[in-house]
């Protein structure tokens, strides 16, 4: 039986350094026109809202229920400075009043 060569590793490699890459990629990018939230690690309370900004892009996966509790408005007052979204159907790229 021929030594095996060691170019067999060579595929499975370079393959995870592609999928590696790939998240990389995605991870890094993002909503370009709003600077990106702290993580919950820099942050110095766990329950505090996020910086008071006046609109949020709404993003993938988003609920009107999440946004209020993120930003410490409550949905009522999000519907009410909103009254033309449908809160059922967010859409990411939609843009939020969170304050007047």
């Amino acid at each position: 039986m021929p030594p095996r060569s060691p170019f067999r590793f060579l595929a499975p490699g370079a393959l995870l350094a592609a999928i590696v890459a790939v998240l990389l990629v995605v991870s890094a990018g993002g909503d370009e026109e709003e600077p990106t939230a702290p993580s919950a690690a820099t942050r110095t309370s766990t329950t505090a809202a996020e910086p008071r900004r006046a609109f949020y892009r709404v993003r993938a996966g988003d609920s009107l229920a999440a946004i209020a509790s993120r930003f410490g408005v409550s949905v009522e007052r999000l519907t009410e400075l909103n009254p033309e979204i449908d809160p059922q159907v967010l859409q990411a790229g939609q843009r939020l009043r969170l304050r007047r």
